[in-house]
């Protein structure tokens, strides 16, 4: 934690660095003070070849997006935005996101002594608004990935609440708590624990079931609305592939690759 009277204190990359040393992720740090896009950052240089790992940070978005080319509101210097470059196979790829979400949740969680949750696909939520949002995209040549990009915005000393557009719909750490936090301790927390469940997805083992845990959606009556068509039902569960299994009111089943969850009363 820190100070409030320096909630915008520049992230320490020295000490970023220093911390991940012998990681995967952050073997490369990539600070900037502004940029477009962190995901677009990231891919540029997934393409020049940048190592697996490599970690791409901006204090400010100027055309930050999340899901579905929404913009990604985030004050200067107060929070969380980054993206990571992956190697993965084809059968490692679908873990990413639930390794980032898991990572995300568990870091908020243990900052904050809130208990955070995971709005299926990819959004952490804190307080019943969402904290964080996670973005995952490859490049794919011949069924082959060449490289996967994970984006993260985290919300850590920002007070959505004064942000019309979003206060009732996002929070942050401080929100939530009224404390200002050290927003370097609180990424290196996040990259740790990714790179530790990155460690143990190239080793082979599932992060469906931690992921799961954690997944606020099953159990719950829910709409899903992806384009121009809508699926309704119980959220069962979900496969190795993060896809959502809903039970529909006829008995039947639905597997939903993609959507925007609604979760109903």
């Amino acid at each position: 934690m820190v100070d409030a009277d320096n909630n915008r204190r520049e992230l320490d990359v020295d000490r970023l660095s220093s911390q991940l040393s012998g990681c995967i992720v952050g073997r490369e740090i990539h600070f900037f003070k502004a940029l477009g896009s962190t995901m677009d950052e990231a891919k540029r240089m997934a393409e020049d070849g940048a190592s697996e790992g490599a970690v791409v940070i901006a204090e400010e978005q100027t055309v930050g997006r999340g899901r579905f080319d929404r913009s990604w509101v985030s004050e200067p210097g107060k929070d969380l935005l980054f993206s990571v470059v992956f190697r993965p196979d084809a059968t490692q790829a679908p873990y990413i996101n639930m390794a980032a979400a898991v990572s995300v949740c568990s870091t908020v969680g243990q900052a904050t002594g809130l208990a955070a949750s995971i709005k299926w696909p990819n959004d952490v939520k804190l307080a019943g608004r969402k904290v964080s949002g996670i973005l995952v995209e490859s490049a794919v040549s011949r069924a082959d990935i060449e490289f996967t990009v994970l984006g993260v915005g985290l919300n850590v000393n920002s007070n959505p609440a004064t942000v019309p557009q979003i206060a009732e719909i996002a929070t942050s750490m401080y929100r939530e708590t009224g404390i200002t936090f050290d927003r370097t301790d609180t990424l290196i927390q996040v990259l740790r624990e990714l790179d530790s469940k990155y460690s143990l997805i190239m080793a082979g083992q599932s992060m469906r079931q931690e992921w799961a845990s954690r997944l606020e959606t099953l159990g719950r009556n829910v709409v899903v609305r992806w384009q121009d068509s809508q699926e309704e039902g119980v959220a069962v569960g979900v496969d190795e592939m993060g896809n959502l299994i809903l039970t529909k009111a006829d008995g039947t089943t639905r597997t939903v690759v993609a959507g925007e969850v609604t979760l109903q009363a």
